[in-house]
């Protein structure tokens, strides 16, 4: 019980007898639990969370809730959390534990140099996708006034990529998702890349009677009956994005199709797709006319990138 000032005072009765009231009865304050301090949290949704990845995601999912950069950790591991922010760190748990990707529960990822802006509307920017922007670089010479044009740009993390590498060429990027395309804008105005524009449309529908030094494009190649599509991170990205006919090809197709009539002499194709893909679709490059046809491996010795050059004559192509 807590401490009264005054508990005890004399009272004249009726009698003039001395009498003494008793203080009133205090409530003591309901308990409340200590709450949970960081390291307790990320130990628990550590072992929730399923795969090698679930302390870096219960990490990251954290850092969000509480508006920190990573290093903070490191010094604040015992820090106390608040319940609100309990609570908003399990609800993002209980999303990642129905298979909801990291990337849209943070609303970013990361690729090349830059930090991305994703929603559902996009497709979550892959390291494998990284090698595109390579190959295409060394086909792209600095310090040159050239035109590019990035195929379904969704985020525009290949279009940004090249645009923040090559600030004197002019990139164009594509997609049919309006939505998408706001995304990729506001990710350009965020990185200050005044060098990309954005064009509404499948694929060439946007550049009709342009043409480019180089086009790219992660088009969509997974076969349309792939179990795959229903499993992981892929039942919430855009099927549109993912799926084309039942061997993977029907937009690649059009693509290569239509290149001819977009490229400049000497200009070059490169294609992002699956790994069991890449003898078809160096047969497709070879029938449409292109030369120096080959096929990039990953970092897992997968095809990865397949890439062809369209030129007046074959020494027009620059390796």
């Amino acid at each position: 019980m807590l401490p009264v000032a005054g508990g005890r005072r004399a009272h004249p009765g009726r009698r003039g007898r001395c009498t003494t009231l008793r203080a009133p009865m205090l409530l003591r304050p309901a308990m409340t639990a200590t709450p949970p301090h960081v390291r307790q949290l990320l130990a628990d949704a550590a072992t929730r969370l399923p795969g090698v990845e679930g302390r870096h995601e219960a990490e990251l999912l954290l850092l969000q809730v509480l508006e920190r950069e990573r290093s903070w950790l490191f010094a604040h591991a015992t820090d106390p959390v608040e319940p609100a922010q309990v609570a908003a760190f399990e609800a993002l748990l209980a999303k990642r534990l129905a298979g909801e990707p990291v990337a849209y529960l943070l609303g970013r990822r990361g690729f090349w140099t830059l930090d991305l802006e994703v929603s559902p509307a996009t497709l979550i920017p892959r390291p494998e996708t990284e090698l595109l922007v390579e190959l295409a670089l060394t086909r792209l010479p600095e310090a040159t006034a050239l035109r590019v044009a990035d195929l379904g740009t969704g985020s525009g993390a290949i279009a940004l990529a090249l645009a923040s590498e090559r600030p004197q060429a002019q990139v164009v990027a594509t997609d049919l998702s309006e939505a998408a395309l706001a995304v990729a804008a506001r990710n350009a105005q965020r990185h200050a890349l005044g060098n990309v524009s954005f064009r509404q449309g499948a694929w060439y529908a946007p550049l009709t009677g342009e043409r480019f030094d180089l086009i790219a494009t992660n088009p969509p190649y997974i076969a349309s009956d792939d179990p795959h599509l229903a499993q992981g991170d892929l039942r919430f990205e855009p099927a549109t994005a993912l799926a084309s006919g039942l061997d993977g090809l029907d937009d690649i197709r059009q693509i290569i199709d239509g290149a001819a009539a977009q490229l400049l002499p000497g200009g070059w194709l490169l294609i992002e797709h699956g790994w069991d893909q890449g003898e078809a679709i160096r047969a497709l490059l070879r029938d449409a006319g292109f030369q120096s046809v080959a096929t990039e491996h990953d970092l897992e010795q997968r095809d990865r990138v397949s890439l062809g050059c369209l030129p007046a004559r074959l020494s027009a192509c620059r390796p």
